[in-house]
């Protein structure tokens, strides 16, 4: 880009994540600082499909929003305009070119995207069609690569750890095994983290498949030396060696597959092979609600922040990222089609086992 920014597009996509609302006020802040306009594009790409969906951004409308989950936004994850649902015999179309036209119509110079990998694929497309572009990693699946952290991640963990704890009394009360089944889809980092901070006695992530045996045996130990409950904490995308993950609503042209169900069926197996009575809890939703922490509040602020100053500098095609302890900017075209997953021999995982935390394997 070699024209000045004046005028910027500000969206949110994909799954909902504690700290959207954040970067949107940051982004706003620094833009208005700046004497640039914004314009807020509801429900992901939709307000660029039907402009009139979009309204001016200023200073009153992110007054307040720091501390409140969601986005004053709105998001989806089926509004692909690559392949936009539609009620034709094809089920989708290709919006891609009026997103491209109407992005000139009202008067943008470039976009800031906050989402996960499918809504950053989505901008990397539009912006090798001419969309100058900024994208903001958001998810609580930490599953985003180029990037130390996303935000929405610490929020996700502190609340599986919350819940944990919790589980932790009643485990014990009743002699009883609980599973706990947290969000990631295909990475462990919220199974991982959550159940070392809950301290877990198993956890189960989906680079490491599980046999069921070993997860067995782990329990037993613990009943032998006195230990009558276990906590176990398994990703939605865990898996056994021996099987396939738990698959709740398949995938079709315009959505991802949704995963669940890993947490009722290791319950299931644990008790009938242990004999102990085992319950499980899906922590589903309330892993996206409510409050951003501090740590994500203030990572949420920076990448907003840092979004805007990219723009002044005329990039365009980049990501902002956490390089510890640095804010920085990425090519996006390195993020399409990556997945951030757990190393199986890194640190956190090898941390686990000197602690005696089972893996399944």
């Amino acid at each position: 880009m070699t024209k000045a920014v004046k005028r910027i597009g500000v969206l949110t996509g994909g799954g909902d994540a504690p700290g959207l609302n954040a970067v949107i006020r940051a982004v706003v802040k620094s833009a208005t600082n700046e004497g640039i306009e914004c314009v807020g594009l509801e429900d992901s790409f939709d307000g660029l499909i039907y402009p009139e969906r979009s309204w001016p951004l200023t200073l009153k409308h992110v007054t307040g929003i720091l501390r409140l989950g969601g986005t004053i936004l709105g998001t989806t994850n089926r509004g692909n305009p690559f392949a936009y649902p539609v009620t034709t015999p094809e089920g989708t179309a290709d919006y891609s070119e009026l997103c491209c036209e109407n992005f000139k119509k009202m008067g943008l110079d470039a976009l800031i995207v906050i989402g996960g990998d499918g809504t950053l694929g989505i901008a990397y497309e539009l912006h090798k069609r001419g969309v100058p572009m900024v994208g903001v990693p958001k998810t609580i699946d930490n599953d985003i690569v180029e990037t130390t952290m996303t935000f929405g991640f610490d929020t996700a963990v502190s609340f599986a750890t919350d819940a944990i704890d919790r589980l932790h009394t009643t485990a014990e009360a009743h002699h009883r095994v609980m599973v706990v089944e947290v969000m990631g889809r295909y990475a462990g980092w919220i199974a991982l983290y959550s159940g070392i901070a809950g301290g877990a006695d198993v956890i189960l992530i989906p680079e490491i498949p599980y046999d069921i045996t070993k997860v067995i045996d782990r329990i037993r130990e613990r009943d032998k030396w006195g230990a009558r409950f276990s906590i176990v904490v398994v990703a939605e995308g865990a898996r056994p060696s021996d099987g396939a993950r738990e698959v709740a609503v398949a995938g079709t042209a315009d959505r991802m597959e949704r995963l669940g169900g890993i947490g009722a069926k290791l319950s299931q197996d644990i008790e009938r092979l242990s004999g102990k009575e085992s319950r499980h809890v899906v922590l589903g939703h309330l892993q996206r609600g409510g409050s951003p922490t501090a740590y994500d509040r203030v990572l949420a602020t920076r990448f907003g922040a840092y979004a805007v100053e990219a723009l002044q500098r005329g990039e365009s095609g980049v990501m902002v990222a956490l390089k510890s302890p640095d804010i920085v900017s990425v090519p996006i075209e390195a993020i399409v089609g990556r997945t951030r997953n757990v190393p199986v021999d890194g640190d956190l995982v090898r941390t686990g086992r000197h602690i005696g935390i089972g893996f399944g394997d």
